[in-house]
């Protein structure tokens, strides 16, 4: 074994000298550790042979992780499977798990990843590694929530929750029930999305819930509540979310921050961004180009500037339609701000030309025109269009009168008396 080890060694110091040699001194003790391994070798020394083809294989993988060669580790996976077979199954679990999240860092990989994946997870069906294959079949399904092929994660969704009930493992319940939340808000169905949480938190309610999985728990009820316009309660359930990651030092907390400025945005409190920026937790996050984008949105809502809100939609445009959670806010938050853009233009006139509307919002006339339109029915002010002038006739917001009001109940009171006067008038007679 000593040679092994050398050789272990040897390629470990060549990985960033000479990484085509170092890959074949891994690949030559895979083949060597695997012959001994399955041959008949004394207990210590079939020990050794697995520890080093475990040592072979995750060093081989980051070999490859380093190179940004997702289609090497895909065959590292499948070079595994003969020291899966060789050892306990919670040790195959680790190493599948940790060889996998050498994707990560791998650019354009999801496809690979999702292939690998449908691989292993076949094997581990015929394997009858029922444990794995759930592991394995959560992990696809994330992947395919990234790549919306939300028809084949739910389908995938179903037969796992079948096989789970029958198994009764809540912790692997609650997960899945929260990704099918996840799926079914990524195609746009919030009542079946809701349901699925209400799912997975009975799940957890009945086991101890990990911190992490909780955080993503308490992340997706925010996501709901924002989508249901209740801004004030997803701000809790986000800060919960915030505190909870911050505390796990878990790269997840940025997203529950920016989620927490939308909401602040959203409330129509863009001034309260820069205070929350402020506190503790959030320090170290505020000079990041994520939380710039959100800090850049809040002052062009408070400032109720539009050229600004596009200029940061230019600017930031990868972090701020990245997010689909995010993006989905933004078309209500424009379209706020532009009414708030319009109301401040045209509040100083009781008459203003159209075109010079269009002109300071920097929009298209025929647009401008259809929006005020949608105001002046919504009654955010009171005017009307007058399309033979081109003008917008703004008129001062009347006053309640109460007279009319007044008299029908008056009316009413009559009414009453004349009744019992009727009444009266019949038992006399």
């Amino acid at each position: 074994m000593t040679s092994t080890e050398d050789l272990l060694k040897q390629a470990a110091d060549l990985a960033s000298s000479n990484p085509k040699r170092a890959e074949e001194l891994y690949k030559q003790i895979l083949d060597s550790t695997a012959s001994t391994s399955n041959g008949s070798a004394v207990n210590a020394d079939k020990e050794q042979s697995l520890r080093d083809q475990e040592s072979a294989l995750i060093k081989l993988a980051e070999l490859y992780r380093d190179q940004k060669d997702a289609s090497g580790l895909a065959q590292v996976i499948t070079l595994s499977r003969s020291f899966m077979s060789s050892t306990a199954k919670a040790k195959t679990a680790k190493l599948i798990r940790t060889l996998l999240n050498y994707f990560n860092s791998i650019p354009n990989s999801r496809q690979t990843q999702i292939d690998v994946l449908t691989d292993n997870i076949e094997w581990s069906k015929r394997e009858k590694r029922i444990f794995l294959k759930h592991s394995l079949e959560i992990r696809l399904v994330s992947l395919q929530l990234e790549a919306l092929q939300y028809k084949l994660a739910l389908a995938r969704i179903d037969a796992l929750l079948t096989e789970l009930k029958r198994l009764d493992d809540k912790m692997i319940l609650t997960e899945v029930h929260l990704l099918e939340s996840r799926v079914y808000r990524g195609i746009g169905n919030l009542s079946k999305s809701k349901a699925a949480l209400t799912s997975a938190r009975t799940a957890a309610n009945s086991i101890y819930c990990p911190p992490h999985l909780q955080a993503a728990l308490d992340l997706q009820s925010g996501v709901l509540h924002a989508e249901d316009k209740d801004y004030t309660t997803a701000y809790s359930y986000f800060y919960e979310t915030f505190e909870n990651m911050s505390s796990q030092d878990d790269p997840a907390a940025l997203n529950a921050l920016k989620y927490m400025l939308l909401c602040k945005v959203m409330l129509n409190m863009p001034e309260d961004v820069t205070s929350l920026l402020s506190i503790k937790l959030a320090v170290k996050y505020a000079q990041l180009r994520e939380i710039e984008s959100m800090r850049a949105i809040a002052l062009a809502h408070q400032n109720r500037n539009l050229a600004d809100f596009e200029k940061a939609l230019r600017d930031y445009k990868h972090e701020l339609s990245s997010d689909p959670t995010i993006r989905s806010h933004l078309a209500a938050l424009y379209d706020t701000l532009l009414q708030q853009n319009l109301l401040r233009i045209v509040e100083p006139y009781s008459v203003v030309e159209i075109d010079y509307v269009a002109k300071q919002v920097g929009q298209g006339r025929q647009d401008v025109e259809a929006k005020l339109s949608q105001m002046i029915l919504d009654k955010v002010f009171h005017g009307v269009l007058d399309q033979g002038r081109g003008c917008l006739i703004v008129f001062d917001e009347l006053e309640a009168d109460n007279t009319y009001g007044a008299a029908i109940g008056t009316l009413e009171q009559v009414s009453k008396v004349v009744d019992s006067l009727y009444a009266k008038t019949v038992k006399i007679a």
